[in-house]
Parts: C-alpha cells; sequence; structure tokens
C-alpha cells in the first residue's frame, strides 16, 4: 500500500503557485480586514495646521515670560472656527483644543495657569516658546507613506488611511471560494426530509471560515450524485468565476461518489488524494483550467478541521499574507496513547492556568461527525505520525481555534 502524503507536503502542493490576487478600489467605509494592495501616501500634512494641546490661551511668550503678566483678551480660536486676525504684543485669543494657532502667537498658557478679569487675562506662571503646541505635520507630512502594502486594514489602519484624506484604498481582490455540498442524503436546513436524510450543515460554517480568512464564499447549493447534478454545480463555479472550488463529500470511490470523475470529465488534472491526516484522509486537491479543486470530506468535523489546515492557507496566499498559523505550546491534561501513521488534530479544551501554563485537555469522543464537541473545542492538539504514548503533563503544540 502506498504510503499517505504527509500533511506539510499536502500544503505545499496546494500552495504551489499561488499568486496575490490583482486589486481593486474599495470605498474606504468597505475596506475593513482587507489587505493594501499598494503604498498609501497621505495626500495632506496632519494636522494641517499648528494646533493647541490643550484649553487655554494663545499668547507670545515674550509676553509671559515675567509674571504676573496681563494681556488683552481680543478674540477666540476653536476646533472648525480659527482666530481671523493676529495676535500682537500684550494681547492674547482664548484657544481650545485642536484649534488653529493664531498668527503671531507661538504659546499656549493652560487655562488653569490663568485668572479672567473680563476681556484681562492674568498670566501666573511663565510659559516656553512652543509650549502645548501641535507643530503642523506632527503625525505626517503629505506624501509620506501611511500604510504600507500588504498591511491587513485594521481599526487604526482605517482611521490613518481617513486622516490621509483617503476616501477609498487599493486593496487585493478577495478570493471568490465556490462551496458545493454532494449527496443524496443532504437537505437545506428548514426543508422537508426523508427519514433516510440529513441536514447539510457544512457549507454554513465553511462560508463563515472563508469570510473569517479574507475570502469570498459562493454557495453552489447541494448536488445530487448524480453525474448531470455535479456537471450542472460546476457549471456554476465557472460562471461565478470562482478561484477555488470546495467540495464537500463525494471524492471518495464508491458507487455514490462522483466528484472525482465529474470533475476529471471536465479536465481535471488530480494532483493528490488521500493524505496522512485524522480526521481528513480522504482530502482530495486538483487543478482545473486555472481553478484549484479542493475536496473536502463529507463528516462534518472532517470539513472544519481540514479548512483550518488547508483552506485558510491557501485563502491568505491568495491574499499575499503569510501562512501564520495560531500555535500553542501547552501540557496534556490526560494521558495520550501512541499515534499511528496520521498526523492526528484531536479536539481538546485549552485553559490557562494561574501560572500562565497553558492546559490542553482532549475530549473523550472524538467522533469527526460529532459537531457539539468541535464547537466546544477551541483548539486541536497536533499529533505527529507514529508520536509515543504521553503521560498527562507532557508537552503539546495546540493549534487554537480561537
Amino acid at each position: 500500500m502506498a504510503a499517505l502524503l504527509p500533511v506539510n507536503e499536502a500544503l505545499a502542493r496546494i500552495l504551489a503557485g499561488v499568486e496575490t490576487l490583482d486589486f481593486e478600489i474599495v470605498p474606504l467605509a468597505d475596506a475593513g480586514g482587507r489587505v493594501l494592495a499598494e503604498d498609501l501616501h497621505a495626500k495632506r500634512q496632519q494636522p494641517p495646521f499648528a494646533a493647541s494641546a490643550m484649553d487655554g490661551y494663545a499668547v507670545r511668550a515674550a509676553d509671559a515670560a515675567a509674571v504676573p503678566a496681563t494681556l488683552q483678551l481680543i478674540g477666540q480660536s476653536a476646533a472648525g472656527h480659527a482666530f481671523a486676525g493676529a495676535v500682537g504684543p500684550g494681547e492674547t485669543v482664548r484657544i481650545f483644543t485642536g484649534a488653529p494657532l493664531p498668527d503671531g502667537a507661538d504659546s499656549v498658557v493652560i487655562q488653569e495657569n490663568t485668572v479672567a478679569h473680563g476681556d484681562r487675562i492674568e498670566i501666573a506662571e511663565p510659559v516656553e516658546q512652543g509650549k502645548n503646541i501641535r507643530k503642523a505635520g506632527l503625525d505626517f507630512n503629505e506624501d509620506d507613506v501611511l500604510l504600507e502594502a500588504g498591511r491587513v486594514l485594521d481599526a487604526g489602519a482605517l482611521a490613518l488611511a481617513a486622516s490621509g484624506n483617503h476616501p477609498a484604498v487599493p486593496v487585493v481582490r478577495r478570493p471568490r471560494i465556490a462551496i458545493l455540498a454532494t449527496g443524496d442524503e443532504l437537505v437545506a436546513p428548514g426543508e422537508d426530509m426523508r427519514p433516510d436524510q440529513i441536514v447539510a450543515s457544512n457549507s454554513f460554517g465553511l462560508a463563515e471560515i472563508i469570510r473569517q480568512a479574507g475570502g469570498f464564499a459562493i454557495d453552489l447549493g447541494i448536488a445530487e450524485d448524480r453525474a448531470e447534478a455535479l456537471s450542472a454545480a460546476f457549471d456554476r463555479a465557472t460562471a461565478a468565476d470562482a478561484d477555488v472550488v470546495v467540495t464537500l463529500g463525494g471524492a471518495s470511490v464508491g458507487d455514490h461518489d462522483l466528484v472525482q470523475p465529474a470533475l476529471a470529465a471536465r479536465g481535471m488534472v488530480l494532483d493528490f488524494w488521500k493524505i496522512a491526516l485524522r480526521p481528513g484522509k480522504p482530502l482530495m486537491f486538483g487543478r482545473l483550467d486555472g481553478t484549484r479543486i479542493l475536496g473536502l470530506p463529507g463528516n462534518p468535523v472532517s470539513s472544519l478541521i481540514c479548512a483550518h489546515i488547508f483552506l485558510v492557507p491557501l485563502i491568505r496566499a491568495f491574499s499575499g499574507l503569510a501562512h501564520e498559523p495560531n500555535m500553542r505550546s501547552a501540557e496534556l491534561g490526560t494521558d495520550m496513547a501512541m499515534n499511528d501513521q496520521r498526523q492526528d488534530y484531536v479536539r481538546a479544551r485549552v485553559l490557562r492556568q494561574p501560572d500562565g501554563t497553558l492546559v490542553a485537555t482532549p475530549f473523550a469522543l472524538q467522533d469527526s461527525s460529532m459537531l457539539k464537541f468541535f464547537v466546544e473545542a477551541n483548539g486541536l492538539i497536533v499529533r505527529k505520525p507514529f508520536a509515543p504514548a504521553a503521560p498527562a503533563g507532557s508537552p503539546c503544540e495546540v493549534l487554537m481555534l480561537r
């Protein structure tokens, strides 16, 4: 019997030749979580003018060198309402945080260090030149690089782009991932079903994994175990211009597993089928006219785990991002038996102890059809092929799910 393909090699073959997708311009309000396609330069300096950093009075430092000093109040400057005149000798302007510094003034005295007598302002403490002022361009200057290409646009990045006067930004196009559930036994949630049918659940979990990874999920629905139904579904994937087609179930070699033959008839070049993974051994990967085909197992847990291991890195690669699995070192919360030839991903509850140590305790039941324990798990203990038996307290590596 041929040796099963190792997980790392399977992933490398899936990612081989992936190029960052082209870019599109999107409104800044829609750019959250997207990947910046080009360096973003400031269109203006920030702040665009010298501004007060405090509430107080704009003065000439020379007028407040010897205190107490009394100055004549000639107006005020507020955010969005600059003082139109200039501050001359012996004069001051009431100023508020963020307001433009009037011409002639070079410092701001905070209001706590002043006493107002009508339009006469007594300065109680001396002030240094430039005190309490934000210089023009303090944050950034026009044409400065605000954000580099490849940056995921989070809250701070979006605010910075807006501050640089960008109403829209160039971002990498989200990879289009078509999802096709297969099987006569499947029906959509809420539909009438026969006693021998089940609800198709995988597509919904998979679509959310795709969304969180930065992809765009396309639901192709459910295809019956008939060549005509599968062919029609693949026609829909072509029409949707999918970068990746993910099939759920039907990729084995049983009498009712028609996905591989249907794809082969359309010209798919099969790269591999079956890998050294549990759960998820019957994973399939191939290429069809530039579209990657990823056949995931039909069991819900197997398909979702395979999506985390293989589909998420593929989406990130299309987006120009490196593969960065969320791995953590932990201790086993219970004994584990020796592993066989497959790399094992064991559903576990990972808890942080008072001393900071992470303890990963696997669930007793690891059946790949049981979604409840997958939802309760926040990590997957990764056990290498032929890993020896390990007692509780032994070190382990965990792929965190959240």
